[in-house]
């Protein structure tokens, strides 16, 4: 894969320097996400903190997708998480509202919305999930980086 700095090289007489549009870079026509695919870390605005995604919970104000497999998710999971594993989300996302919503029994994310959080194990399968929601459009989603973890480990301190 061609980095965004090799593109930004040969079109360097064409174009100055980059058009930021949100979380997508142009140079020469080329678009590209600003994810980072070789450290595969995520623009910091799309990633949520353990405090976040509890105040957005505790607010009944996130739609969180759990991307794991579902014997995974049966043996723990967040409150409030739905569960689409990874291998479906794409397909799922694709869906019809109304087939979404019975599928699912929740309402479909829409494509503006700012509350999507795509949470896996340890942040790497939520990470895909989240590159997979920027290309269908869903350009506001984000993701949980430390993931069913990160969650475990904050909800047994909480608990001393």
């Amino acid at each position: 894969m061609i980095s965004f700095q090799v593109v930004r090289r040969m079109c360097l007489f064409a174009v100055t320097k980059p058009v930021s549009h949100g979380r997508v870079i142009s140079a020469c026509g080329i678009k590209t996400s600003t994810l980072n695919h070789k450290d595969a870390q995520p623009d910091p605005v799309s990633v949520v903190t353990y405090k976040q995604l509890k105040a957005m919970l505790a607010n009944h104000s996130v739609q969180l997708f759990d991307v794991r497999n579902p014997d995974e998710f049966q043996a723990g999971r967040i409150p409030d998480s739905i569960n689409i594993p990874l291998g479906q989300l794409e397909e799922s996302l694709k869906l019809p509202p109304q087939q979404f919503q019975l599928h699912f029994t929740v309402k479909a994310p829409q494509k503006e919305d700012d509350n999507i959080v795509f949470h896996c194990r340890s942040g790497k399968r939520s990470l895909s999930a989240l590159e997979i929601a920027h290309r269908l459009g869903f350009s506001k989603a984000r993701h949980y980086a430390g993931g069913y973890i990160d969650w475990e480990e904050h909800k047994k301190n909480e608990h001393y």
